[in-house]
């Protein structure tokens, strides 16, 4: 599957020492791979929390992965071809342009832009200058783009062309364009192919900081309705980049391959946003560790991912359930030659059971993957892969090796095998706190536990399975859509009296987002002009699929609570 356990330390290239190879049990597997003097041999901490013991301590070390694989091809877009050491290169340009512009460690600088190959060198850059990244959300509106970049409080964004139009008349911190000179007000932003030649006598300033240090705030909206912005520490997102290096040598050593061994290069289409964890921990991270090459695409379209899937032989593909549905359920799919596929992986939203019985009929040569995570753990907490998913395709899996979970009852008791309670989660991958918001972050942490207002059970092999969430928290296609915050833009047009926003199921999307919109009964409403109203304000994934009017009243328990699951039941059975 082209999987190379290579793991640059400190500078240093350290092989995973394993046994002989065979084919593994789960339990058997962990055992070999996690053994003395082993790249994932692990460390327990006087919490009592497991971490990897020799994972990087800061992600200035990812550098060395651009030096250990200069000559492969690192990113494909469009007609662009760039190598490992050409990417090396162009990131050591913004650490110097970031140097000269006189940014100190732990300044924040806003990334704004879709899957450009300037995304990944300005992530690899802000981070190994000791600066903090803020990946914002592309499809966001500019009122929502302003309010990251003030909330983070920016000193620098690097932006796309959509965004820097969005964001051209608001300007509320500097702004750095990728290499385009093609718009009229280019003038009043600076160009980042200039400020790269600026600094090109400068010294590289890669800054090692302690694994503590703020590396990157990932927002994520909430039921409070304003986006929050999640701290990941340089720890938090090398300890989940091992995580992923340590399930992709189980998956090959269960397979019966030898994780030490070059294989072939892996090629990853990555259709999902690069802005969000998942995109960016789960598939960037660990693919550059092993030297795979990523085919960017600037939006999701099916089509063109079979295209290229075809073209680039590509190996691996995923992100979310919606990309995978689409792309193997497109009715032109047997046009295009998908042989090359040998990894279907992904998460961050709900998967129907059904899926990986569809990767089984497109090749009994793909091994499909599942997991659970959340952007406050920098991604996964448990994964499912390969025979295991198979066998249990409605599970999420057992934890990764340095994650403990739990369920528990409302009065915070453990709950035995099976029965279902509130999921909580404790491991080094869990998030520093919601940036600038204390009280929030005291209200989701008990006892060292993060509690993550899903509901879930847990098996008695410690397989997990989500049942579902207490949070009123839609996730449209991996998309997050805070229900509050479309309801109180919603509020905000005349004739509407209540509205209640929640998900209902989607075969594709995994959900999609309903809104039921009570008016007097004397008034009307024009669902066009709602429409209308709330695409001027919202992003598009948030605007709501349906929107249903009615006269009487909203279902609600007798301390006003709206009843939403009796809603979702009334509409959509």
């Amino acid at each position: 599957m082209g999987y190379c356990l290579l793991v640059a330390i400190d500078s240093t290239v350290r092989w995973a020492t394993i046994g002989g190879m065979g084919t593994y049990r789960l339990d058997s597997a962990d055992i070999a791979l996690q053994g003395p003097s082993s790249a994932f041999e692990l460390e327990v901490l006087p919490s009592g929390i497991r971490r990897y013991r020799y994972a990087p301590k800061s992600l200035g070390a990812a550098i060395a992965y651009f030096d250990q694989f200069r000559e492969r091809e690192y990113l494909v877009f469009e007609d662009q071809r760039i190598t490992y050491a050409e990417a090396r290169e162009r990131i050591i340009g913004i650490i110097r342009a970031l140097a000269l512009k006189g940014l100190q460690p732990g300044d924040r600088v806003a990334i704004a832009m879709r899957n450009f190959p300037e995304w990944v060198f300005s992530f690899f850059a802000i981070t190994a200058a000791g600066l903090v990244a803020v990946p914002l959300n592309a499809w966001w509106s500019a009122d929502e783009l302003t309010y990251g970049l003030l909330d983070s409080g920016a000193k620098l964004a690097i932006v796309d062309e959509e965004r820097a139009v969005a964001l051209a008349d608001r300007v509320v911190t500097d702004l750095w364009l990728r290499g385009s000179t093609d718009l009229e007000f280019a003038p009043l932003v600076a160009m980042l192919d200039d400020q790269v030649k600026a600094a090109e006598s400068e010294s590289e300033r890669i800054v090692e900081v302690s694994g503590a240090a703020p590396a990157a705030i990932f927002y994520t909206s909430g039921t409070t309705g304003r986006p929050k912005g999640v701290v990941l520490g340089h720890d938090n997102l090398l300890q989940a980049l091992f995580n992923a290096l340590y399930l992709g040598a189980r998956t090959l050593l269960r397979a019966g391959g030898d994780p030490t061994q070059s294989g072939e290069q892996a090629v990853n289409l990555v259709s999902i946003p690069l802005f969000h964890v998942t995109g960016c921990v789960a598939v960037l991270l660990p693919g550059t560790a092993t030297g795979a090459k990523f085919v960017l695409s600037r939006r999701f379209d099916p089509l063109e991912a079979l295209a290229l899937i075809e073209r680039e032989r590509v190996t691996s593909f995923g992100g979310v359930p919606t990309v995978a549905q689409q792309i193997l359920r497109h009715p032109d799919r047997d046009r295009f030659d998908l042989t090359s596929v040998k990894v279907v992986s992904y998460g961050g939203a709900p998967s129907a059971p059904e899926l990986v019985r569809t990767i089984g009929r497109t090749s009994t040569e793909i091994v499909p993957g599942n997991g659970y995570g959340l952007t406050e753990t920098a991604g996964l907490v448990t994964f499912n892969g390969g025979a295991s998913y198979q066998e249990r395709p409605s599970s999420a899996g057992p934890p990764v090796p340095v994650t403990d979970i739990k369920v528990v009852d409302p009065l915070g008791e453990d709950l035995p095998d099976g029965e279902p309670g509130e999921l909580l989660v404790r491991g080094p991958t869990v998030f520093q706190g919601y940036w600038d918001k204390p009280i929030e972050t005291q209200s989701v942490f008990e006892g060292g536990w993060f509690r993550t207002g899903d509901i879930a059970t847990i098996d008695g092999d410690g397989y997990l399975q989500i049942v579902d969430r207490l949070k009123d928290l839609i996730i449209r296609g991996g998309e997050n859509v805070a229900t509050v915050e479309v309801e109180n833009v919603i509020f905000e047009f005349p004739a509407v009296e209540d509205v209640a926003v929640f998900g209902y199921p989607d075969e594709v999307l995994g959900e999609r987002v309903a809104a039921v919109v009570v008016i007097a009964p004397t008034s009307s409403l024009d669902v066009g002009a709602l429409r209308v109203f709330l695409k001027a304000r919202l992003a598009s994934f948030q605007v709501p699929d349906v929107i249903e009017v009615r006269y009487k009243p909203l279902p609600r328990n007798p301390a006003g609570k709206l009843l939403k699951r009796s809603l979702r039941d009334e509409y959509f059975g």
